[in-house]
């Protein structure tokens, strides 16, 4: 069973720089949280908020990406193309070519195995043992035979999730 999360449900909170806004859409119930998945909106350049112990794992899912400046170099994010980093690090983010929003999934690498990967239809994928989330982008999303709206998502165990002909999604596995 799933558990659908739309736009409206999720928590939107400006950032203390005032460099955009994060809508929380789901995270782990414990004090702290050992996972949280979110949309971020990012308006303009400059750093992010470090999550000590954490591994980040950002997604662009609107706008032409996001050039991080962390040590050791610059990370480049762009459309579509999920990018792992520490979330110790002290990263400087410029955005490529204006306004972003990115899929973000933090999580405590010491109690939690997590991926994120975009699915393009036609595909079913089985959700398996773990927690399986989905954020609808486009097309028709399907989730143990429940429609995902476009921009809604989806979080449960058990059973197919079914991307059709012109779909897309952004999947996250949690385990």
């Amino acid at each position: 069973m799933f558990r659908i999360v739309t736009p409206d449900d999720f928590k939107t909170t400006a950032w203390k720089n005032g460099g955009g806004v994060t809508h929380e859409i789901l995270r782990d119930e414990g004090e702290p949280w050992r996972w949280r998945i979110s949309i971020a909106e990012v308006s303009t350049d400059g750093p992010f908020s470090a999550f000590e112990g954490q591994t980040r794992i950002l997604t662009v899912i609107e706008g032409q990406g996001l050039d991080l400046h962390a040590p050791g170099g610059v990370l480049r994010a762009r459309p579509f193309r999920p990018l792992t980093f520490s979330g110790d690090a002290p990263v400087d983010c410029h955005m490529v070519n204006g306004p972003v929003r990115n899929l973000n999934l933090i999580y405590d690498p010491r109690y939690v195995k997590a991926s994120v990967e975009v699915i393009d239809g036609p595909a079913t994928i089985e959700s398996g043992s773990g927690q399986t989330g989905v954020l609808c982008m486009d097309g028709r999303v399907t989730l143990a035979e429940d429609a995902l709206p476009r921009g809604a998502f989806g979080l449960g165990q058990g059973g197919c999730i079914d991307v059709g002909q012109k779909g897309r999604c952004v999947m996250v596995r949690l385990a």
